[in-house]
């Protein structure tokens, strides 16, 4: 059989110390929830927000229970209701469409091109479709943002970035979550901070952000924010804007703070893993790492590989191979969800005309998680053994073509 990996792909370094010690303190007073602080104390999630929009850059920065709430929490506030429609990709996880049709509105889904990012071609021919654009940064992967927002500006259509897989991350030195009018982030356990569930919601927008607060369950404490738009914001919205709560609490947020001070250095570390592994697997007959534009600053806690125009069969050995050999692939183009992982076709909630060029691509997509658990050495075992089974499944192929 050759080379094993014996490594789990879902286990998740330790927190670390300084998580631990401010989870403690929380717990040991048990102010847990947002607005329950004593005399002159200043809650975990208000400085945590105050940090995370200090960090990137945005005037104000909500934190809520999760990525999802975020997505659906942005929607409303941009006054997306039910019978809209709304762009988004059509390559992307379900939470994405999923916050479409939780607020009552139709997804409209956009393609995805070889380099596993929005096509924007198609994106141009269905602007006139809808006012809103759900953009996921799926898998880090970031398109060319200049462009985006050229198109979506001169169509008069509001961008909602779903930053889940880019904390992080930029274009051209912009951070992701700071193009469009809203940023949207995950701190779920496989993303780059991690509470378990958790969201953070960024914005310059003053209304949309404030909308966004009184819809988080703020009551009529918003005046407690430090990330927050001012009072006058909230004068009339305050009586209009339905309470749909959704708040982060204090426990997750004083577990986040020191991840978040360590963000660079984690996003080196993935880095120096995605490396590793695309170095083991650049010149493999029939594989294709997808390229990476000077222009994105990524950080990739997981990478993924194209096995273009193989069949069903072709990609389905090579999962069961690798999975033979203790390497976990996630198949974009398998027939039925597994997991975590669906095409777009199973989202019947969003029926939709086929998308060939999509389909295309995402019949020979493979995903795989780099966890900070895994070793450089590991990294490059496991790039070994795919490149032992891709070589195994795909040269009989070749050779009798």
């Amino acid at each position: 059989m050759g080379e094993v990996f014996t490594g789990s792909f879902t286990q998740q370094e330790p927190l670390p110390e300084a998580s631990i010690a401010a989870a403690e303190a929380v717990l040991r007073h048990g102010r847990l929830h947002r607005y329950n602080t004593a005399e002159g104390e200043i809650a975990e999630t208000a400085l945590l927000e105050e940090e995370f929009a200090a960090r990137t850059g945005a005037a104000f920065c909500l934190a809520v229970a999760s990525g999802g709430y975020a997505l659906g929490c942005a929607l409303r506030a941009c006054g997306v209701t039910p019978g809209d429609t709304v762009l988004t990709n059509a390559f992307t996880l379900a939470p994405v469409p999923g916050a479409i049709a939780g607020v009552g509105a139709v997804p409209v889904l956009v393609g995805v091109t070889d380099a596993l990012v929005i096509d924007l071609e198609d994106l141009a021919a269905k602007l006139d479709r809808a006012r809103v654009l759900l953009l996921s940064h799926m898998r880090g992967h970031i398109c060319d943002m200049d462009r985006l927002m050229d198109l979506c500006d001169a169509a008069g259509v509001t961008v909602i970035e779903d930053c889940a897989h880019t904390m992080g991350a930029a274009w051209n030195g912009r951070p992701t979550g700071r193009w469009g009018l809203m940023g949207c982030f995950s701190t779920q356990t496989y993303k780059h901070v991690n509470s378990g569930e958790g969201g953070l919601l960024i914005s310059d927008d003053a209304e949309a952000m404030a909308r966004a607060v009184l819809l988080s369950g703020s009551y009529m404490l918003y005046g407690r924010h430090r990330a927050a738009p001012p009072p006058e914001a909230f004068a009339e919205l305050r009586y209009a804007v339905p309470n749909i709560s959704g708040r982060m609490d204090n426990l997750r947020a004083a577990i986040l703070r020191p991840q978040l001070r360590a963000l660079t250095r984690q996003a080196g570390r993935w880095n120096d893993r995605y490396r590793k592994v695309a170095e083991g697997l650049a010149d493999v007959p029939g594989l294709v790492v997808p390229a990476r534009p000077a222009a994105e600053q990524f950080v990739a806690s997981s990478i993924q590989f194209l096995l273009p125009d193989r069949s069903e069969t072709e990609v389905a050995a090579v999962v069961a191979g690798c999975a033979a050999r203790g390497v976990e692939l996630k198949w974009f183009g398998a027939a039925e969800p597994v997991g975590f992982t669906s095409d777009y076709g199973s989202w019947r909630y969003a029926p939709q005309d086929r998308l060939p060029a999509t389909d295309r691509v995402l019949a020979g997509l493979l995903d795989m998680r780099l966890p900070l658990t895994f070793s450089l050495d590991d990294c490059a075992l496991i790039a070994r053994i795919i490149r032992a089974v891709v070589t195994e499944v795909l040269t009989p192929a070749r050779g009798a073509a």
